[in-house]
């Protein structure tokens, strides 16, 4: 899926070329970078590592970007992990027995990392200590290794699935929110000039829209329009390339994609427009029940076009209208998906 906010393989060599290298070139977010510059720029002065920091928010909004701006800020090495490769204790004691004075510990997807971790977690956390057992049964014993100074920094989309333990150790939580037409906009433009590609400030704008105010989207879509701007056109990105490019890949003026429209479709026809359950929508439209959770819900949320309801998902009178359907008779016309 093009406007899936998930990191894809075929991101991360492009990921690496886009990626803000300062804060500076760091676009949106601008509270948070305030705060967290004030935060870092402290912890330089007094020649301690910074509080344990966290940042949640959807995919591809620039949490694992700030994690390396804040270890280049610092002049700090970084080491990257995810929860669900941190599978035994022994993994995360290499990890942190390995970590040098000063160091960024980055654990992306941090609301996965199971109980047994988390616990060891905790005094490495707030003392620097990493407790071994030796041995099993009633001679097993602690032994108590210090650990070098250094800072974690985890991202989540889900911090409700954070323990509370856990989520009091990190000293500061940041909330990474969507972004403003007008920063996809300069960030579309950044991204263009470093791929050496012309683009029109209202082909800017076209893409910008169809991006759900989400950098990677934004950055991902510019690539495929680059790519048919090369090969249908003289390279340069107007809007009616844009556009066209667009309906190619099968992406409306909302950004939304085939699946999204079907969710849509399936709640109205099926359901007649709710209430629904997540299990329910995943049969119907062969889509894993998170996949719809984390990849199109919050955007149809953001839209207005689905309401969550303790009795389950509802479509909006929003919904109906984008997809050419009467409210009161409920019925499909063709051609909607």
């Amino acid at each position: 899926m093009l406007t899936s906010p998930k990191e894809k393989p075929e991101d991360q060599k492009l990921d690496l070329t886009l990626r803000p290298k300062s804060f500076n070139d760091f676009i949106g977010q601008d509270k948070i970078k305030n705060n967290l510059l004030i935060l870092l720029e402290a912890a330089k002065r007094r020649r301690e590592p910074p509080e344990h920091l966290l940042f949640y928010g959807s995919a591809g909004l620039g949490k694992t970007t700030l994690a390396c701006l804040v270890a280049e800020y610092l002049d700090a090495k970084i080491r990257i992990t995810a929860g669900p490769s941190i599978e035994r204790a022994g993994d995360l004691a290499a990890i942190l027995t390995s970590l040098q004075p000063g160091e960024i510990l980055f654990i992306d997807e941090c609301h996965r990392l199971n109980k047994v971790i988390e616990e060891i977690l905790y005094p490495a956390m707030e003392d620097y200590k990493l407790d071994i057992i030796i041995g099993k049964g009633p001679g097993a014993r602690i032994m108590r290794l210090d650990l070098a100074p250094f800072t974690l920094v985890g991202a989540t989309t889900r911090i409700g699935l954070i323990s509370s333990p856990l989520r009091s150790r990190f000293g500061a939580t940041y909330h990474l929110d969507f972004y403003d037409d007008q920063d996809i906009q300069t960030i579309i433009k950044r991204s263009a000039q470093i791929l050496n590609t012309q683009i029109t400030e209202q082909g800017c704008q076209t893409i910008a829209k169809c991006s759900r105010h989400t950098p990677r989207v934004a950055n991902r879509l510019l690539k495929r329009v680059r790519d048919y701007a090369q090969v249908k056109a003289d390279g340069q990105i107007t809007p009616e390339l844009a556009k066209t490019a667009l309906t190619m890949l099968e992406i409306d003026h909302l950004g939304l994609e085939l699946i999204d429209r079907k969710i849509l479709h399936t709640l109205i026809t099926k359901f007649k427009g709710g209430p629904a359950g997540i299990q329910a929508l995943s049969a119907i439209t062969n889509e894993e029940p998170d996949t719809i959770e984390d990849v199109h819900e919050p955007y149809l949320l953001q839209l207005g076009f689905i309401q969550r309801t303790p009795q389950g998902r509802v479509a909006t009178h929003l919904a109906y209208k984008h997809l050419g359907i009467n409210i009161n008779s409920r019925t499909s016309q063709q051609g909607l998906i």
